[in-house]
Protein backbone atom coordinates (compact mmCIF):
# COMPACT_ATOMS: atom_id res chain seq x y z
CA UNK A 1 0.00 0.00 0.00
CA UNK A 2 1.09 4.00 -0.73
CA UNK A 3 1.42 6.35 1.37
CA UNK A 4 -1.18 9.25 1.16
CA UNK A 5 0.43 12.02 1.03
CA UNK A 6 -1.53 15.25 1.65
CA UNK A 7 -1.46 18.10 -0.70
CA UNK A 8 1.13 21.18 0.17
CA UNK A 9 0.24 24.21 1.56
CA UNK A 10 1.72 27.58 0.41
CA UNK A 11 2.05 30.55 2.97
CA UNK A 12 3.41 34.10 2.34
CA UNK A 13 4.02 35.92 5.76
CA UNK A 14 4.96 39.75 6.69
CA UNK A 15 5.95 40.86 9.71
CA UNK A 16 8.25 43.51 12.00
CA UNK A 17 10.75 42.04 14.22
CA UNK A 18 12.16 44.23 17.14
CA UNK A 19 14.91 44.03 18.28
CA UNK A 20 15.57 45.57 21.72
CA UNK A 21 18.54 45.50 24.14
CA UNK A 22 18.46 48.97 25.82
CA UNK A 23 15.16 50.57 28.08
CA UNK A 24 13.61 49.06 31.32
CA UNK A 25 12.06 46.02 29.08
CA UNK A 26 14.97 44.52 26.93
CA UNK A 27 13.97 41.98 24.44
CA UNK A 28 17.37 40.79 23.65
CA UNK A 29 20.03 39.80 26.03
CA UNK A 30 23.44 39.10 25.74
CA UNK A 31 24.23 35.93 27.51
CA UNK A 32 27.79 35.54 26.52
CA UNK A 33 31.04 37.69 26.06
CA UNK A 34 33.58 36.71 24.14
CA UNK A 35 37.33 35.90 25.76
CA UNK A 36 39.04 39.55 26.00
CA UNK A 37 42.25 37.88 23.88
CA UNK A 38 39.50 37.27 21.06
CA UNK A 39 38.17 39.17 18.31
CA UNK A 40 35.79 41.92 19.59
CA UNK A 41 32.93 40.95 18.67
CA UNK A 42 33.12 37.06 17.66
CA UNK A 43 31.21 34.97 20.10
CA UNK A 44 28.89 37.57 21.51
CA UNK A 45 26.18 35.56 22.23
CA UNK A 46 22.11 36.78 22.91
CA UNK A 47 18.82 35.19 23.80
CA UNK A 48 15.87 37.10 22.75
CA UNK A 49 11.98 37.12 23.31
CA UNK A 50 11.32 40.03 20.53
CA UNK A 51 7.78 40.93 19.76
CA UNK A 52 6.99 40.43 15.85
CA UNK A 53 4.37 43.09 14.71
CA UNK A 54 2.26 43.37 11.83
CA UNK A 55 3.58 47.16 11.16
CA UNK A 56 6.93 48.62 11.61
CA UNK A 57 5.82 50.35 14.46
CA UNK A 58 6.11 48.80 17.71
CA UNK A 59 2.45 49.94 18.99
CA UNK A 60 1.29 48.21 15.97
CA UNK A 61 -0.82 45.04 16.79
CA UNK A 62 1.28 41.95 18.21
CA UNK A 63 1.23 38.87 16.24
CA UNK A 64 3.62 36.95 17.64
CA UNK A 65 7.27 36.38 19.50
CA UNK A 66 10.48 35.83 17.70
CA UNK A 67 12.19 33.29 20.67
CA UNK A 68 15.81 31.99 20.63
CA UNK A 69 19.22 32.81 19.93
CA UNK A 70 21.81 34.37 17.70
CA UNK A 71 25.75 34.99 18.06
CA UNK A 72 28.18 36.45 16.45
CA UNK A 73 29.74 33.59 14.38
CA UNK A 74 32.49 35.11 11.86
CA UNK A 75 35.93 36.31 12.57
CA UNK A 76 35.92 37.83 9.31
CA UNK A 77 34.53 40.82 9.61
CA UNK A 78 30.79 40.42 7.89
CA UNK A 79 29.43 40.39 11.05
CA UNK A 80 27.39 36.85 9.88
CA UNK A 81 25.14 35.44 13.03
CA UNK A 82 24.28 32.39 13.54
CA UNK A 83 20.71 32.30 14.10
CA UNK A 84 18.38 30.02 15.42
CA UNK A 85 14.79 31.11 16.12
CA UNK A 86 11.10 30.15 16.85
CA UNK A 87 8.70 32.49 15.69
CA UNK A 88 5.78 31.75 17.55
CA UNK A 89 2.32 33.25 16.70
CA UNK A 90 -0.31 34.62 18.99
CA UNK A 91 -3.10 36.28 17.20
CA UNK A 92 -5.06 35.38 14.10
CA UNK A 93 -5.27 32.21 12.50
CA UNK A 94 -2.07 31.34 13.04
CA UNK A 95 -2.53 31.44 16.83
CA UNK A 96 -0.46 28.47 18.63
CA UNK A 97 1.61 28.11 15.86
CA UNK A 98 5.48 28.05 14.93
CA UNK A 99 8.16 28.29 12.43
CA UNK A 100 11.38 27.22 13.34
CA UNK A 101 14.44 29.39 11.49
CA UNK A 102 17.91 28.43 11.63
CA UNK A 103 20.57 30.02 9.76
CA UNK A 104 23.52 32.62 8.79
CA UNK A 105 22.54 36.06 8.59
CA UNK A 106 25.24 38.74 7.15
CA UNK A 107 23.55 41.70 8.82
CA UNK A 108 26.03 43.98 6.69
CA UNK A 109 23.71 42.74 3.68
CA UNK A 110 20.81 45.11 2.07
CA UNK A 111 18.74 41.66 2.53
CA UNK A 112 19.27 38.06 4.03
CA UNK A 113 17.52 34.64 3.35
CA UNK A 114 17.71 32.35 5.88
CA UNK A 115 16.36 28.71 5.89
CA UNK A 116 12.58 27.56 7.35
CA UNK A 117 13.23 24.15 8.28
CA UNK A 118 10.22 23.27 10.49
CA UNK A 119 6.77 24.20 12.28
CA UNK A 120 3.93 23.41 14.18
CA UNK A 121 0.12 23.77 14.73
CA UNK A 122 -0.72 25.24 11.06
CA UNK A 123 2.68 25.03 9.69
CA UNK A 124 3.55 21.57 10.79
CA UNK A 125 6.51 20.27 8.40
CA UNK A 126 7.21 23.76 7.18
CA UNK A 127 10.40 24.55 4.78
CA UNK A 128 10.53 27.28 3.06
CA UNK A 129 12.81 30.65 3.82
CA UNK A 130 12.86 33.76 5.17
CA UNK A 131 14.23 37.18 3.64
CA UNK A 132 15.21 39.26 6.30
CA UNK A 133 15.82 43.69 5.62
CA UNK A 134 17.04 45.99 8.15
CA UNK A 135 14.83 48.85 7.97
CA UNK A 136 15.61 51.03 11.12
CA UNK A 137 19.55 50.30 13.37
CA UNK A 138 20.37 52.69 16.15
CA UNK A 139 24.27 51.81 16.57
CA UNK A 140 24.20 53.00 20.05
CA UNK A 141 21.66 50.95 22.04
CA UNK A 142 22.07 48.21 19.60
CA UNK A 143 18.06 48.09 18.88
CA UNK A 144 16.74 47.21 15.15
CA UNK A 145 13.57 46.85 13.42
CA UNK A 146 14.01 43.80 10.81
CA UNK A 147 11.25 43.46 7.67
CA UNK A 148 10.87 39.70 7.09
CA UNK A 149 8.70 38.17 4.04
CA UNK A 150 8.72 33.90 4.57
CA UNK A 151 7.76 31.91 1.96
CA UNK A 152 6.43 28.23 3.27
CA UNK A 153 5.40 24.71 2.48
CA UNK A 154 3.81 22.72 4.85
CA UNK A 155 1.27 20.39 5.30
Amino acid sequence: MLPIEKPHNFTQLHFYFHDILDGENPTTIKIINPPSNSHATFGDTFIIDNPLTEEKDLSSKLIGRAQGTYALASQQGDFALKMDINFVFIEGRYKGSTITMIGRNVIVDEVREMPIVGGTGAFRFARGYALAKTIWYDHASGNAIEEFNVSIYHF
